[in-house]
């Protein structure tokens, strides 16, 4: 019985024991987890202080591991229409000749490329007529080595070939596809008096946020709008246009001080209603300046007659233009660089501001 107690007795010691000692170590975790909790709302607290001036699309950016920002000044941008430009294999989920068998249209095409890239060196480079961002990725890795170009997107159609893909020595962020939005064709009506619309040309218009610098960016639109003339082809660039425009809207509710260039072939002339409705808007965020003289063209490169391509920015960009540097350019003899794009580059430089 005596041995019963003791043993009891031995037992209630050992359950207080343990019990204060554990309430001893939920005390010291406690004090901890306050101690890092006021630390984690110090970060906050920091963070909510520097959301107050910081953009709410920058505000969750991170730039890859190690990446470094280049010392510069400026930043270049090249757009370029480049013509049914294919790697060698056959997509087999595409019907076309030219794609089937692209060898017989590429001759000197990607050697050509890779020189011209290589000369102007450009930071951004926008491509149209390009068949994917993967093909632009392997020139990169084997013809334009140590370039800096790390960075690569497009948005590309599940039926055709001919896409708009860019590469950047700089990171870009959410890139805003718009294939799958319908867009109207405006002030026309088909032979049974209906409205029409269409989406198929929209994979070759995206937007894509790019970060030059720690402190400044801009929302880079690129496009290759509906070819041709007519009623029809009109209207269907107007209702690109006007899709685009309200876009650009959703993009100046984030910030109205946001910077909008847009690049690449219009399929629209100076004089033109679409370049008219492009340019226009009530606001200097969605109002747009083309720099260059209408009798600046682009089309045909060896025997250039009209200018199909731009590179425009809004006016929120405009204080940020190097005067003078919108412009076309040739790397080759008319002939041979008619041989490797019929169009002519735009070539844009802007001054790294901080915004």
């Amino acid at each position: 019985m005596i041995a019963k107690l003791h043993s009891q007795t031995s037992l209630h010691r050992f359950l207080s024991s343990f019990a204060l000692t554990l309430v001893s170590v939920l005390a010291l975790a406690a004090c901890s987890a306050k101690t890092e909790n006021a630390h984690v709302q110090d970060d906050l607290s920091a963070e909510s202080i520097n959301a107050a001036t910081t953009p709410i699309y920058r505000q969750s950016l991170v730039t890859p591991a190690n990446y470094i920002y280049p010392k510069q000044n400026t930043f270049k941008v090249l757009s370029w229409n480049v013509e049914h430009f294919l790697d060698e294999y056959d997509d087999p989920y595409i019907e076309n000749d030219r794609e089937n068998n692209p060898s017989s249209s590429m001759q000197g095409k990607r050697e050509n490329l890779a020189i011209a890239l290589k000369e102007e060196n450009a930071d951004i480079v926008v491509l149209q007529e390009f068949e994917s961002a993967k093909l632009l990725r392997d020139i990169a890795n084997n013809e334009l080595t140590g370039m800096g170009y790390q960075f690569f997107a497009d948005a590309p159609s599940h039926s055709w070939y001919m896409n708009v893909v860019i590469m950047s020595k700089f990171p870009l962020g959410v890139m805003y596809s718009y294939g799958n939005a319908n867009t109207p064709v405006l002030n026309y009506l088909n032979a049974k008096g209906e409205k029409e619309t269409q989406r198929n040309l929209n994979t070759r218009a995206w937007s894509i946020d790019v970060f030059p610098s720690e402190n400044y960016s801009f929302v880079l639109t690129a496009l290759h709008l509906k070819a041709g003339r007519g009623e029809r082809n009109i209207g269907m660039r107007l209702g690109q246009i006007h899709f685009l425009k309200t876009q650009f809207e959703r993009f100046l509710l984030e910030d109205p001080q946001r910077n909008i260039l847009v690049v690449g072939d219009f399929n629209s002339l100076p004089d033109s209603a679409e370049l008219e409705a492009l340019l226009n808007g009530k606001t200097k965020g969605n109002r747009f300046v083309d720099v260059l003289e209408p009798s600046v063209f682009t089309h045909t490169a060896i025997d250039p007659r009209r200018r199909l391509d731009y590179a425009i920015f809004n006016e929120n960009m405009a204080s940020e233009w190097v005067p003078d540097s919108v412009q076309t350019k040739y790397y080759f003899s008319p002939e041979k660089q008619d041989a490797t794009a019929d169009h002519l580059p735009i070539i844009a430089e802007f001054y790294l501001q901080d915004k």
